[in-house]
């Protein structure tokens, strides 16, 4: 009965014209200046984020990892980038995830309405449009964090360095590097015919190490127990070591080695080895406390997906169709934005409700530098006018 009832509204999903980019767009110029009297933003945060279904005529559905139910399921997933500041962050870019087999079959294509532009692409590749497209808009940037299914992707992790935008990256334990003071063997001079050599060469006797196998080698007293808060209940803690290494994927096609990087690596107590590692490419006299802050600042965007598809019904949709399910999606994200602006009216303290809220503590001064895209012109309007942007 329920899905009979919906059928009206998902058809007119499926058929609304627009562009969800640039109602996003629009959502964005009016949340991220309310965000910005919080404070600056701290991170560009990757994620994907999976919506199970069942059957296979659903847009971009095969059976894949599915983080909901933390197994291999059938479900879509869709990936996104989220501007996050201290205390809240929002989705700017959200797109589906269209697995390989999907891209490559016609008739399911057509069917689902997905674009004839719109060719396979991996989730990291997806990701890097999304980050160019934030650059070339403006948006204030941060470190750009992602999980270990973006940070293993060495192609990604250059492209950000290549932008210069700062990184800290989940790996998993198989990345090599070479260890503290060590790099790969120098180019060879030459022979006095043909070409000198340009590239480094590899030696069997002088070989990186895995980042498991680097941490296991660290003396105990290398891990620091280092206490963070990632919630306002309580604080966790936990041990840490970070060093400052070179990375060694495929050191044999570069004429120079990678430049040093921090390696992060969280090694609970009582546990038999580590639990995590992270890639960073932070400044050398960054803080162990920094460094592990902005590693774990992705719990704020799993906090505002929780409340995206439990309060505001983003994993509720029930067609099946490509334009339907980024419209929808849409839709959610922009209402969660307009959630996003009002809270930032209250203090963090106050909005946890940890104090009465007085006029006093709501009224906070603009920052100097605002997020205003070019070719956009606004009045500047009192923190009490914020409204949905304009559809």
């Amino acid at each position: 009965m329920f899905a009979a009832c919906m059928n009206p509204f998902i058809i007119w999903l499926q058929t609304l014209p627009g562009d969800d980019e640039v109602l996003l767009d629009r959502a964005l110029d009016t949340v991220l200046p309310a965000m910005l009297r919080q404070g600056p933003v701290v991170a560009w945060v990757v994620d994907d984020t999976g919506f199970p279904k069942k059957g296979r005529h659903s847009v971009g559905v095969t059976r894949q990892y599915c983080g909901q139910v933390g197994k291999q399921d059938n479900c879509r997933v869709a990936v996104s980038l989220s501007v996050s500041t201290e205390t809240s962050g929002m989705p700017v870019s959200f797109r589906l995830y269209l697995p390989e087999g999907w891209a490559n079959d016609p008739e399911r294509r057509k069917k689902a309405g997905v674009p004839e532009e719109t060719a396979f692409q991996t989730k990291p590749q997806i990701a890097l449009e999304q980050i160019q497209r934030a650059r070339e808009r403006g948006v204030p940037q941060g470190v750009v964090l992602a999980d270990a299914g973006y940070g293993n992707d060495s192609q990604f992790r250059a492209q950000l360095t290549e932008w210069k935008l700062p990184y800290t990256a989940g790996i998993q334990s198989s990345v090599t590097v070479w260890k503290p003071g060590e790099q790969p063997a120098p180019t060879p001079k030459g022979k006095g015919m043909g070409r000198p050599p340009k590239l480094l060469q590899g030696d069997p006797k002088h070989q990186p190490v895995t980042v498991k196998g680097l941490a296991l080698s660290l003396p105990p007293d290398a891990f620091k127990t280092v206490s963070r808060r990632t919630g306002v209940k309580e604080d966790l803690a936990s041990r840490f070591a970070a060093l400052r290494v070179r990375p060694a994927h495929r050191d044999y096609w570069r004429a120079e080695p990678h430049p040093e990087e921090w390696p992060l690596i969280e090694w609970p107590e009582g546990e038999s080895e580590p639990a995590k590692y992270w890639l960073s490419t932070l400044p050398a006299d960054m803080r162990l406390a920094e460094l592990i802050c902005l590693a774990k600042h992705r719990w704020i965007i799993e906090r505002d997906y929780e409340e995206l598809k439990q309060e505001l019904g983003l994993g509720h949709f029930e067609g099946r169709g490509w334009r339907g399910f980024h419209h929808h999606a849409t839709l959610c994200i922009v209402s969660y934005g307009f959630l996003v602006a009002e809270r930032s009216l209250f203090s963090p303290s106050a909005r946890a409700s940890q104090l009465k809220i007085t006029r006093r503590q709501t009224t906070t001064k603009l920052p100097a530098a605002r997020f205003a895209p070019s070719g956009i012109t606004r009045t500047r309007s009192r923190p009490s006018e914020s409204s949905l942007p304009a559809i």
